[in-house]
């Protein structure tokens, strides 16, 4: 047999098996890259207003902090979305690939647990706040938060580097998938780091859902109190139907805006989680037939970009748990104060009044 032909067999062959057993399928080449374009389009909008307006907030407390941390985790990952189209749209080359493989994915990965922490961190703030509603904050708090932000980022940039270090494998055939790229040492720490954000990210939803609880008791508590209070002020005016109707709304809205952060959360990271596991096993030890690699690359597909996600629902976030975001916002814009109040039940922003359920969402 002469190398011609060798070679015409073994081709066959690689298109045999990517037939049987191809991840280049239409939902990774054709649908995935439009709605991560849609992503890109819409992202890079939102979070560039963000930005925007975050940089006329003064950093004069913690949950600002948090905040201004992960505007830039979502706008280093917007910029991750266009690499990934045209990695899965074939459209990119053998060298955008590799770095689709060594830079892009990790930087997308280090910003999505960023994101992560500084929500744990935030639910812990606003616990704090609604529960000792009257503890202030000063200097020497806002400096060892911006400490802390620091260490966030330098730790998770030293467990990526790794992962770009150790992908440094010469793809030997255009069939090459980013596990082909990792040395022995590299599949071992992509374990281990896999291993590491699960624990990352499963000990801030815990963290989130028990500083969430906190909450609604707390501003339950208050707002039982405040109708108890209100009721018992009336004894000679029966309260019209309106007035009546005016707590249930606010309590109705304060619960939604309470609950936010635990919606982004289950939509956009525990789909994620649950699929990331089995897909990364597959592809670090041969114990998964081909049908079922694929399978769980396809699953590991679909809840990243649930996780994607994350960057444009971070914005309504913003607006919606942050009184100084919206107040710079519509000054900009120039709108009335108390716009959009029926969405935040809220009667006017520019309302100063001490009532937990105001408290509970200033960026203060």
């Amino acid at each position: 047999m002469d190398r011609n032909t060798a070679f015409l067999l073994s081709a066959g062959n690689r298109s045999l098996t990517n037939t049987t057993c191809s991840r280049d399928n239409v939902l990774k080449t054709v649908v995935f890259p439009i709605l991560y374009s849609f992503l890109f389009l819409v992202g890079i909008i939102l979070n560039a207003v963000a930005a925007w307006v975050f940089l006329r907030i003064p950093s004069r407390s913690h949950f600002i902090i948090y905040l201004k941390n992960i505007v830039v985790a979502d706008i280093i990952m917007t910029f991750t979305f266009p690499f990934k189209v045209l990695s899965d749209s074939n459209m990119a080359s053998i060298g955008l690939r590799i770095f689709v493989c060594r830079v892009s994915s990790v930087l997308f990965y280090l910003t999505m647990y960023i994101s992560i922490l500084f929500f744990g961190l935030i639910s812990i703030d606003r616990c704090r706040k609604t529960l000792k509603p009257f503890r202030g904050t000063n200097a020497a708090r806002l400096t060892r938060r911006k400490i802390l932000s620091g260490v966030i980022w330098g730790f998770l940039l030293v467990l990526c580097l790794p992962n770009v270090i150790l992908t440094s494998k010469t793809p030997k055939s255009p069939y090459f998938k980013c596990s082909d790229l990792k040395t022995k040492a590299g599949l071992y720490w992509h374990e281990v780091v896999n291993h590491v954000c699960q624990v990352i990210f499963w000990g801030n939803l815990a963290t989130v859902i028990v500083c969430y609880t906190l909450i609604t008791k707390e501003l339950y508590k208050s707002y039982s109190r405040t109708k108890s209070h209100n009721t018992g002020g009336t004894i000679c005016r029966a309260p019209s139907r309106t007035t009546t109707n005016r707590p249930h709304q606010a309590k109705r809205k304060m619960n939604a805006n309470v609950f936010l952060v635990l919606a982004v959360f289950f939509v956009c990271f525990v789909p994620f989680h649950f699929a990331r596991v089995p897909y990364t096993i597959s592809q670090t030890r041969g114990i998964f037939d081909c049908k079922l690699k694929l399978f769980f690359f396809q699953l590991k597909e679909s809840t990243l970009f649930l996780s994607s996600l994350n960057s444009l629902l971070d914005p309504l976030i913003y607006f919606f748990l942050c009184k100084s975001f919206r107040t710079t916002l519509f000054k900009t814009l120039r709108l009335p104060d108390g716009t959009c109040s029926w969405l935040t039940g809220r009667g006017s922003d520019t309302d100063t009044g001490s009532s937990p359920l105001r408290d509970s969402t200033a960026c203060t």
